[in-house]
């Protein structure tokens, strides 16, 4: 195992978007790009042995960070990936001295929610049939 945490480069980008669907059912190559270019975000790859096994990325504002995405290779799902990349996330938003972090997730997600729970997220609101028209997005944050 050589797990690396990368800021997202145009190769990154150029692999993640031929292999989307591995990783996000409801982002397309559209989306990721744009986002990639916003501004406003940073992504970031995760990477074992070469192979990028996941990607995260967060948008910021003023004084807030907001975690777009976390997806990981539907192959290599419950094997901490998610885990190490929540907590770079939270560990570059201190770093960006912002006050808090904040995401949605679907309320039928249970272990992304079981996750943010045990990085101590708090539900603070929720969005109605915001997934799909069918299901709640909870929306969480972590004060720092």
């Amino acid at each position: 195992m050589n797990l690396q945490i990368l800021k997202m480069n145009n190769e990154h980008l150029k692999i993640l978007t031929q292999n989307l669907q591995e990783y996000d059912e409801f982002w397309n190559t559209k989306i990721l790009e744009d986002e990639f270019l916003n501004e406003n975000s940073e992504y970031f790859v995760l990477v074992d042995n070469d192979e990028i096994r996941g990607f995260a990325g967060l948008w910021f504002n003023i004084d807030e960070a907001h975690i777009m995405n976390i997806a990981i290779n539907r192959h290599y799902r419950r094997k901490h990936y998610g885990t190490n990349l929540l907590q770079y996330l939270i560990f570059y938003a201190q770093k960006q001295k912002k006050k808090c972090i904040t995401l949605e997730v679907n309320e039928d997600n249970i272990p992304a929610i079981e996750l943010y729970k045990k990085e101590k997220f708090e539900e603070v609101g929720r969005r109605k049939k915001y997934y799909n028209g069918k299901f709640d997005a909870i929306i969480m944050t972590k004060n720092f």
